[in-house]
């Protein structure tokens, strides 16, 4: 069965059959201009909403939510129609709301220190999927506007490639968020950074660096050992040639593990050619790497050697950590049965 935002206007026609063509619009406004459940579209006939909330199921049944200590970050637990299970993080800024989505349940990447690498891959995401999670998100962020949309939540967004570049139109289209406010986040799958950097929409390409020498990231990122280095940095070229966007790359500080003089000038070689933002995140835990962030101190450190050296590095402020919905933190363990069980936290 089809969830609510997988169905196109077409197939929205199909099952308005018999009522006034003006209800297509009708209810496509109250979708996606409104978020609106049927059953909350008090412009149509009572027994219309009931027949449209039994056709056009939720994709998402919320089993929990979590809040932070200061009121600015809300994860929410979702169950999927198939018992699958995601999460996805609102956060509020001065300026701004951001929400975090998922691409996948799950992830294949492996990356050691992330916890939605430790537990696995469970099934893709279909595009009504991803855009739900940005449809709830603007309805709880009112009156605020939700003005960014970062696709870092669970799972690899470009191995689920065509779900995720669906989602980004229909995202850009009907809801009216700037390709300029969209963020892709990869760890370096390069035939998607290259598709990406030929698609008509013009969104942001975050990669997941961690490290800038195979020996180490073959290590912190499996995916490295297919696609080392010289191949991500060829394809990142091919974006920034193609885009003329700015890069950003992630890098999770973990003390003593990427932290050093040694890291700080290898990183510098591959940002400054490709005028490359550096995130530096200190690595937030996970119950399956026994790694720890690097201090404040080190942190600064960091920063100023990258500074020294001409990269322009920011950190990132951690999250929404007190209810494990910082970067790396998402994570629901899968039984057997497919259906998912929360990590504690």
């Amino acid at each position: 069965m089809l969830a609510t935002y997988d169905v196109d206007r077409d197939r929205l026609a199909a099952l308005l059959a018999g009522e006034p063509r003006y209800r297509v619009e009708q209810v496509w406004k109250g979708l996606w201009e409104r978020g609106e459940r049927p059953s909350a579209m008090t412009d149509l006939p009572k027994a219309l909403r009931a027949q449209l909330e039994e056709a056009l199921p939720p994709a998402l049944q919320e089993v929990a939510r979590s809040t932070s200590a200061d009121r600015r970050t809300t994860k929410w637990l979702w169950q999927l129609q198939d018992g699958a299970r995601v999460e996805s993080v609102l956060m509020h800024y001065r300026e701004r709301s951001t929400v975090c989505i998922s691409s996948q349940a799950g992830c294949a990447m492996g990356c050691r220190f992330c916890a939605t690498g430790q537990m696995g891959f469970v099934r893709q995401l279909s595009a009504g999927e991803i855009v739900e999670q940005v449809v709830a998100a603007r309805r709880e962020a009112l009156p605020r506007r939700l003005g960014n949309v970062v696709f870092m939540g669970m799972g690899e967004p470009l191995a689920n490639y065509d779900r995720v570049w669906a989602a980004i139109v229909l995202l850009q289209r009907e809801l009216g968020i700037s390709a300029r406010h969209m963020t892709v986040s990869t760890v370096g799958v390069v035939p998607g950074i290259r598709r990406l950097a030929h698609e008509p929409l013009p969104v942001n390409l975050a990669i997941s660096l961690h490290a800038a020498r195979d020996s180490l990231r073959d290590r912190l990122v499996p995916l490295n050992r297919r696609y080392p280095l010289s191949t991500l940095m060829s394809a990142c070229y091919e974006y920034l040639a193609a885009k003329n966007r700015r890069l950003s790359f992630e890098w999770a500080l973990i003390d003593q593990v990427n932290d050093t003089p040694r890291d700080a000038a290898e990183l510098a070689e591959l940002a400054l050619p490709l005028g490359a933002h550096v995130n530096l995140i200190p690595l937030n835990p996970t119950p399956g790497y026994p790694g720890q962030g690097t201090p404040p101190a080190g942190v600064a450190d960091f920063q100023a050697q990258l500074a020294a050296r001409g990269v322009n590095a920011t950190v990132r402020a951690n999250r929404g950590t007190d209810i494990n919905a910082a970067c790396g933190q998402l994570a629901v363990r899968s039984g057997p049965t497919g259906q998912g069980t929360r990590v504690p936290n």
